[in-house]
């Protein structure tokens, strides 16, 4: 199995992209990975979005995006698995250059979030249909039992919930692709329109348009460019029980739990060794259960741990410098690849005033629906 390396990244910027198309977006984002890899052709492509049927009307998205790159006809195909599909495209095409089926690969993500279908439908197409959806439940709805059940288990509070946000607005204010680049107060989050008890609409992420991209080669053609060596050194799936009620425990997501732990493993790595991480806040709720599975705390301790500064830029370990989903936005199918991106910057040392000193290795964890698809990748800076 061949080593692979990220040596091109680019992403629009998040947010409600009115003017631009849902293959706009995407071919913008390409085109930004190629001229930043400085590649002359792509051997294949993986592209992540979600549900741009609904959104968008448009199924056959490889096809239609490889065409509007310029680089067809190559073999390029849709990803799905939900808002996870981003890291999922990534995912194939590191077993893509892996396997020696392919040199230079194009994956990453887009979604049209903001035209056509109403979101909270189109979304809920992730969730159950027999046992949730056609109850009423909601992803708002899903996410809030989460925090209800975390708050009752282990003590956890409002304010610690609304300290994420905080948090990851601060950050989202010195990133340029941001959707919100403003910071919030513990008092606005807490006070602001309740959406599902606890949850306000500052814990939830946003309806978004964008698209990231990354240009992915085997390590032998990354040592030839001038540039900072990025190495993926694991990246590892795992999936769970797709509703709620069929799991153990709602506060435990397994399938990040697995797909971390298969990770670690195959990096040869501990929590501990990671120097920063992008994690799939969704929700505020997420953010915490979702830390406690890699290992950055113990179970249940989360809140405390956020709320004692431990995932700020400059805490132990940072966490979301790029804001999250919740600053950042959440174009569904894109957001995998954003994380990656982030962590790319951070490791190139090019992430502006949200740097983190001396970063050499990083996670970023795309997840799906409420918890029952995960990807995590590590990524290993190998030069200075």
């Amino acid at each position: 199995m061949r080593e692979v390396c990220i040596i091109g990244c680019g992403m629009t910027k998040f947010g409600e992209l009115w003017t631009k198309s849902f293959r706009d977006i995407f071919v913008e984002a390409g085109l930004k990975a190629i001229d930043d890899a400085g590649v002359d052709h792509i051997d294949s492509m993986y592209v992540g979005t979600m549900t741009s049927g609904l959104f968008v009307g448009q199924e056959h998205v490889g096809a239609l995006m490889a065409d509007y790159l310029g680089v067809a006809p190559i073999p390029a195909l849709r990803v799905e698995s939900a808002c996870c599909s981003g890291g999922m495209a990534i995912h194939q095409g590191i077993l893509d250059i892996a396997s020696g089926n392919s040199d230079i690969v194009l994956v990453g993500g887009v979604e049209k979030m903001n035209d056509g279908a109403d979101a909270t439908y189109a979304l809920s197409t992730a969730a159950d249909q027999e046992y949730e959806v056609y109850q009423g439940i909601t992803f708002p709805g899903l996410y809030a039992l989460i925090a209800q059940a975390h708050m009752h288990k282990y003590g956890t509070t409002r304010q610690q919930l609304a300290q994420v946000s905080v948090k990851n607005h601060y950050n989202g204010s010195m990133n340029p692709n941001a959707q919100f680049q403003r910071k919030v107060t513990l008092e606005q989050v807490m006070n602001a329109t309740l959406v599902a008890d606890p949850l306000t609409i500052l814990d939830c992420s946003p309806v978004s348009d964008g698209g990231a991209c990354l240009i992915l080669a085997p390590l032998e053609i990354a040592r030839k460019l001038n540039k900072p060596i990025i190495k993926i050194i694991a990246s590892e799936a795992a999936t769970d029980a797709l509703a709620l009620h069929q799991r153990k425990d709602i506060t435990t997501l397994n399938a990040v739990k697995v797909s971390a732990e298969k990770a670690y493993k195959k990096a040869g790595m501990k929590p501990s060794d990671i120097d920063v991480a992008e994690v799939h806040d969704c929700f505020t709720i997420a953010e915490l259960c979702i830390m406690e599975e890699l290992g950055f705390c113990e179970k249940g301790k989360s809140g405390k741990f956020v709320e004692d500064g431990n995932t700020a830029l400059d805490g132990k370990i940072p966490v979301n410098t790029s804001g999250g989903l919740k600053s950042k936005g959440h174009p569904v199918g894109a957001t995998g690849a954003a994380q990656a991106i982030e962590i790319v910057e951070q490791l190139r040392g090019s992430a502006g005033k949200r740097q983190i000193k001396n970063a050499k290795i990083g996670l970023a964890q795309n997840m799906g629906g409420s918890g029952a698809s995960s990807v995590v990748h590590i990524l290993k800076k190998l030069n200075d």
